[in-house]
C-alpha cells in the first residue's frame, strides 16, 4: 500500500503532500522527518531506503487485551515502511510505502505522475504546483486512490484530466452566462443579452469613431 505521496523542493518546503494513513502524530513533524530523510542521502545512493522511523507516525498502535490502541508502538505484521524518491531539478518526489509494493515499480509510478503533471502544465515546475494545486491533486487521484494504483497510462490520465477541465469550463459557463467566454452555452432567455467583454470592446469602438 502507499501511505503517502510528497513533493518538496530544495529547501524543504512541501508543494505537495497526500496521506492515505492515519496520521497519529503531527503531520508538520512528518513531514520534516521524511525530508531529512530525503535530503541528507548521497547521489550516489539507490532511491529508496527502510524508514522504521516513520511507523509511529504512520500506523496504529497494535490493540491492547483491552481492545483498546494503547499496545507497543510498531506494525503487528512485520511489514516495515520505506521511503521511494526521484529528485527532478529542484524538487523532490517521495512516496512512502509498505513492502507490499516493488520498489522499482513505484519508482516507474513516480515517473508516470510526473509525466502527467509535464502535460498539464508543459514541463512542470515548482511554480505550477503553488498556483495550480488543485490540478496537481487532481492528477494524482487519477493515479492513486485509497493508496491503491488506479492508473498507469499517461494518456488516460490526460484523458481523464482534459475532460474533467471541459466539464468544469461547461459547468461554470451554464451557470454564469454572462460570464466570459460563455458562448453557445449560454440559454435561450440570455442569448440576446451582450457580454461584458463585447460591451467594453464597443464601447471602445465607439470612443476610436469619434
Amino acid at each position: 500500500m502507499i501511505h503517502a505521496v510528497l513533493i518538496f523542493n530544495t529547501s524543504g518546503v512541501p508543494r505537495l503532500t497526500k496521506f492515505y494513513s492515519p496520521i497519529q502524530h503531527s503531520a508538520q513533524t512528518l513531514v520534516e522527518r521524511i525530508y531529512a530523510l530525503v535530503s541528507g542521502r548521497p547521489a550516489g545512493l539507490c532511491n529508496f531506503l527502510d524508514a522504521p522511523e516513520l511507523e509511529a507516525f504512520l500506523t496504529p498502535k497494535p490493540k491492547d487485551g483491552n481492545g483498546n490502541g494503547n499496545g507497543a508502538g510498531g506494525r503487528g505484521d512485520g511489514e516495515r515502511l520505506r521511503v521511494v524518491y526521484r529528485s527532478y531539478a529542484t524538487l523532490h518526489f517521495v512516496f512512502v510505502v509498505d513492502s507490499a509494493e516493488s520498489e522499482l515499480g513505484i519508482l516507474d509510478l513516480i515517473q508516470v505522475f510526473v509525466e502527467s503533471l509535464d502535460c498539464a502544465f508543459e514541463n512542470v515546475c515548482e511554480l505550477d504546483l503553488v498556483f495550480h494545486f488543485d490540478e496537481a491533486h487532481h492528477i494524482l487521484a487519477e493515479i492513486i486512490q485509497g493508496g491503491l494504483v488506479l492508473e498507469t497510462n499517461v494518456n488516460e490520465i490526460d484523458r481523464a484530466v482534459q475532460d474533467a477541465a471541459r466539464a468544469r469550463k461547461e459547468s461554470f459557463a451554464s451557470a454564469n452566462p454572462l460570464s466570459l467566454g460563455g458562448g453557445g452555452a449560454v440559454g435561450s432567455r440570455s442569448a440576446g443579452l451582450q457580454t461584458p467583454l463585447g460591451w467594453l470592446t464597443g464601447r471602445l469602438s465607439g470612443v476610436g469613431a469619434r
